[in-house]
């Protein structure tokens, strides 16, 4: 008898699990939930704590303005979780920024477990203490990790089997090799005189690739140098590569 693996698994730790599953229970995303290609849950930070105020942080060591969530409060959650092997993270502005890179290891893996900060952060000791891995999904500030956390999830979601229609569609996106995605276009074939580039419906595969790859690598250089500048086809003769000229219109 074969015994299935449990499903990817994201185990949330919050102050508001009622914010679960939010838009993670509708769309793609939420018909795998139901049909159990993933599973969700949400865990409440103050079930951990041992007052009868259920306090969960207290002032800023040092002083300063704002509160910050007690390690041992958040640790005893995190053990009380159980998640053993699984990545621990928490989701901070001062993180590593989330790449599609790193979303794609998570999928591939059991699913994490994601620690929810808000206040003024999370004591020190405790992100030391329980090797939890410090998240970013860009540079800005939140109210706290809860939206930030559905997006990691809803990111890794997509990428597992089953989820979406056709692996393709999962493949050929942005950040998939490095480089945004080139522009897409369908019916109807004129809109307001502006029209579907005339190689999209050439019928000719080669140059439709060639296009797609051209048009990528434009968009790319012209929205985003950083990952330009870091993209194989950039460093020429020890310079940076001119970028491509964009054809879409823009």
């Amino acid at each position: 008898m074969t015994i299935e693996p449990p499903p990817w698994r994201a185990t949330v730790l919050t102050l508001f699990p009622e914010m679960f599953p939010g838009p993670l229970g509708i769309s793609l995303a939420g018909k795998a939930l139901a049909s159990g290609l993933w599973a969700l849950e949400a865990r409440d930070i103050r079930a951990s704590a041992t007052d009868k105020h259920r306090s969960v942080d207290d002032t800023p060591a040092g002083g300063g303005p704002g509160m910050v969530l007690r390690a041992d409060v958040l640790a005893a959650a995190i053990d009380a979780a159980d998640v053993q092997d699984r990545p621990r993270l928490v989701m901070s502005p001062r993180g590593r920024p989330l790449t599609q890179a790193r979303v794609a290891e998570l999928a591939a893996g059991p699913g994490p477990l994601i620690v929810c900060g808000r206040f003024e952060g999370i004591d020190q000791r405790v992100i030391d203490a329980r090797g939890l891995e410090e998240v970013s999904i860009g540079d800005y500030v939140l109210s706290g990790g809860e939206i930030a956390a559905m997006t990691l999830i809803d990111a890794c979601v997509r990428l597992l089997p089953g989820v979406m229609g056709k692996l393709a569609s999962g493949t050929d996106e942005s950040f998939s090799d490095g480089l945004l995605e080139y522009p897409q276009y369908t019916r109807p074939q004129v809109f307001e005189d502006r029209q579907i580039p005339d190689v999209l419906i050439s019928g000719d595969h080669a140059r439709v690739a060639k296009w797609r790859l051209a048009e990528a690598e434009a968009l790319t250089a012209a929205r985003r140098p950083d990952l330009w500048a870091a993209h194989p086809k950039a460093p020429e003769s020890g310079r940076k590569r001119k970028p491509p000229k964009i054809t879409t219109g823009e």
